[in-house]
């Protein structure tokens, strides 16, 4: 039973763009920092960005910087992730989590996660 339910990934080009969203559907997602982590085959579970509770501050891997933005509309129980520039090295499962009231590189810290959505990146 999903409690953060995740969307927006595919198939795109090089330098080509996607928008991820994850929707909270059983908690009010206003307490929550939020992150979004991915994992390519046969690697760890990596960090890429993470937003506080009210939108006023971010963080981002340095892999990501410049070409990904996080947001969030608490008033929509939504978070994102706008990618933009994508490479291939970009090819991974996104997962969105979510932290009660700050952000965190620990992921077993993070009390919801999205199921995961496949962002691949190839000509």
């Amino acid at each position: 039973q999903l409690q953060f339910v995740e969307s927006g990934g595919g198939l795109v080009q090089p330098g080509g763009s996607l928008r991820l969203s994850c929707a909270a559907s059983a908690f009010t997602l206003g307490h929550y920092a939020i992150s979004w982590f991915r994992q390519a085959p046969g690697m760890e579970r990596e960090g890429v960005s993470c937003i506080n509770i009210v939108g006023t501050s971010t963080n981002y891997a340095d892999s990501v910087k410049d070409r990904f933005t996080i947001s969030r509309d608490n008033a929509k129980n939504t978070v994102y992730l706008q990618m933009n520039s994508l490479k291939p090295e970009d090819t991974a499962v996104y997962y969105c989590a979510a932290r009660l009231y700050t952000c965190s590189g620990d992921v077993s810290s993070y009390r919801y996660w999205g199921q995961g959505t496949q962002v691949t990146v190839s000509s």
